[in-house]
């Protein structure tokens, strides 16, 4: 898909290579774990929460489930960003920065994942998706995540990667959206190289613009460390949780839509509906654009 006014943007992708990647799709792969409690306890202190010690029978809660199938490759099989080399089970897409650009996710509130349960996730992927923005190729890879216990399905995910051109000085940027203004739930954090460190070691990301200063502005362009996307969603349903504890999410939509970066405020917001059934969540940075906006169901 080619966007007004990019006529002359020169591109990477051509037909060819467009169809190599695009052979990825219905590729799969299963993986197993345990839901350990030690992540809960990381992730509850990262969050700085105080939650009761998790135990055997301790429901996750939304999002959480990301603390486990984390990625292992090898220190040589990592590539140049810190992330493992192209070409495994995600399609090998000649474009240097990628980043997490959105999901849907839907739990099943009958069963909860729980401390102690072994798990298996399949992954399939869904779609591989290219358009030609102002700034040159992007590229959308859809995963399709299923998540199971011993009970049956927990959860069902479908990710959305994007992949794009490296900056170049000059490039048009996009225009930003106006957060909302005065959300019923509201918080602020700053978020810093300490935050954005204890996430990545909590889910084994090894991504150098979550934590490499001189490589982030360097080598991709940006002004600062990069929060990670699933971070803030991860902090919108925190916020959610803090106003609404007993509040068991069934959906999650989500879209990032502009880069938050480190030592800047962030203003979490939450909006619920009138009959409770469902919360609009978003965050905001210092300039008040919009950077991060989704909607939770509640079962």
């Amino acid at each position: 898909m080619q966007a007004p006014g990019t006529e002359n943007v020169s591109r990477i992708l051509d037909a060819a290579t467009l169809a190599q990647l695009q052979g990825w799709v219905g590729k799969t792969e299963t993986l197993h774990d345990d839901i350990g409690a030690a992540p809960v306890r990381g992730l509850s202190a990262t969050l700085d929460r105080d939650d009761p010690a998790p135990m055997v029978g301790t429901a996750l809660p939304a999002l959480w489930h990301w603390l486990y199938f984390l990625p292992q490759a090898r220190q040589s099989e990592l590539g140049p960003d810190g992330h493992p080399r192209r070409g495994g089970f995600l399609p090998p897409v000649p474009l240097p920065r990628r980043m997490w650009a959105g999901g849907r996710l839907r739990w099943l509130p009958a069963n909860p994942l729980r401390v102690g349960d072994a798990v298996q996730r399949v992954s399939t992927i869904a779609s591989v998706a290219h358009k030609l923005g102002r700034s040159g190729d992007l590229l959308f890879v859809t995963v399709k995540h299923e998540v199971h216990n011993a009970r049956g399905p927990a959860v069902i995910e479908e990710h959305d990667i994007v992949y794009r051109s490296a900056a170049v000085p000059g490039d048009p940027a996009h225009a930003p959206i106006a957060a909302e203004t005065g959300a019923a739930w509201q918080r602020e954090i700053t978020p810093d190289d300490v935050l954005l460190f204890r996430y990545s070691a909590l889910t084994f990301n090894g991504h150098r613009i979550h934590y490499d200063r001189r490589y982030v502005t360097e080598v991709e362009g940006y002004p600062g460390l990069i929060v990670h996307g699933p971070l803030i969603a991860t902090l919108l349903l925190d916020l959610l949780r803090r106003q609404r504890p007993d509040a068991v999410v069934e959906s999650f939509d989500f879209k990032l839509l502009r880069p938050s970066f480190d030592l800047r405020p962030l203003r979490l917001n939450a909006q619920p509906s009138s009959d409770a059934r469902s919360v609009r969540l978003w965050a905001q940075d210092p300039e008040g654009w919009l950077t991060l906006q989704g909607t939770a169901l509640l079962a």
